[in-house]
């Protein structure tokens, strides 16, 4: 499922803030997002813009975030976390929204855009150097889970179901395959060569963590099979290396058959990874799902697997491979608003 970064929703729910006279906390899908009082009222279309929407700021609407480079980030306002923007419809005066229905995309309409954490390479301390063979392969799918705040729907229409929880770790997109009898590394965005220096250093962080552990024959030794294994990768330079690693790892979380077009399940896909020596990302518990937002935003509080640091957040994933009829593979994400905020995001 495509994020909407702008869409218009209505407002669920409203409800005063402790010691505040000039604003109150909206509901809108399962965000909580601080308002001005009397601004919207409830069941009121309005135009909301997500955490990581990048607003245009040389609109007059948006001239206020521009020491935020037009970012929305999460927020504590009077002991409130706030997540996301919402205006009324009428705020945005260069678009007419009012012809639109609820949970209509605007993103590109208003000129929103993603904020994207930049690659190692780009910034980070760590080096991506080297060349591309082109774009993220079309046999395998991109790793990126919608927040659960985005589809509270999904929890009534898998009540019930078994769910496992593993830690997301805060790192850099990893992928791997083996296809046709081709073994690639990608980044989130791009299938990287295995470019080498003059002396014969592999110059980017993936390729070289890759044949550091031996991936290749590890993944090789499983037979003639066509595979992709995604994961996280972490260490020094990447994300500021919250958890204090002297050395790359990768920590996996995926394993897609690329012929049957299918992920593996929690118990074949730990089977694979530990089968050839790998290291999954931390699996902290199975449950049966029959939660509200509010709750799985809970769960997600609490430390690192890894360091005691406040972990990034959870994933949820149902022990047997599900689809949804909104997201398509059944998958999500919550987000440790402790671990935004600490980090200003």
């Amino acid at each position: 499922m495509e994020r909407k970064l702008a869409s218009i929703q209505k407002v669920v729910d409203l409800q005063p803030i402790e010691n505040a006279d000039a604003i109150e906390v909206a509901t809108i899908l399962g965000w909580h997002c601080v308002v001005k009082k009397g601004e919207v009222e409830i069941g009121q279309p309005v135009v909301y813009f997500e955490v990581d929407s990048i607003l245009p700021t040389d609109k007059p609407e948006f001239a206020f975030l521009e020491k935020s480079h037009g970012r929305i980030k999460t927020i504590k306002l009077r002991g409130q976390i706030s997540q996301g923007l919402a205006l009324p419809l009428s705020t945005i005066t260069y678009q007419d929204l009012s012809v639109f229905n609820e949970d209509d995309d605007v993103t590109e309409l208003l000129g929103v855009t993603k904020y994207e954490p930049p690659e190692p390479g780009c910034g980070g301390g760590a080096n991506l150097g080297g060349r591309s063979r082109g774009n993220f392969p079309h046999f395998l799918h991109k790793t990126d889970e919608i927040r659960i705040q985005s589809v509270p729907g999904v929890l009534e229409r898998h009540r019930g179901k078994k769910f496992y929880i593993s830690e997301k770790i805060d790192g850099s997109s990893f992928t791997s395959y083996l296809n046709e009898d081709i073994f690639g590394i990608c980044s989130r965005n791009l299938d990287l060569m295995r470019d080498e220096d003059a002396d014969g250093n592999i110059k980017n962080v993936f390729w070289k963590t890759a044949v550091k552990i031996g991936l290749e024959d590890r993944v090789r030794s499983l037979g003639n099979l066509n595979l992709g294994f995604q994961g996280e990768l972490a260490g020094p330079g990447i994300q500021k290396n919250k958890y204090g690693l002297t050395d790359y790892e990768i920590f996996f979380f995926n394993v897609y058959d690329i012929d049957e077009h299918k992920y593996l399940d929690l118990h074949d896909f730990q089977c694979v990874i530990e089968g050839i020596g790998l290291r999954t990302v931390p699996i902290l518990d199975v449950i049966e799902l029959n939660h509200t937002v509010d709750q799985l935003v809970e769960m997600s509080k609490g430390s690192s697997i890894l360091k005691p640091v406040k972990r990034e957040g959870i994933i949820f994933r149902p022990i047997i491979e599900d689809f949804d009829p909104k997201l398509g593979r059944l998958s999500f994400k919550v987000i440790n608003p402790e671990f935004l905020l600490q980090h200003k995001e």
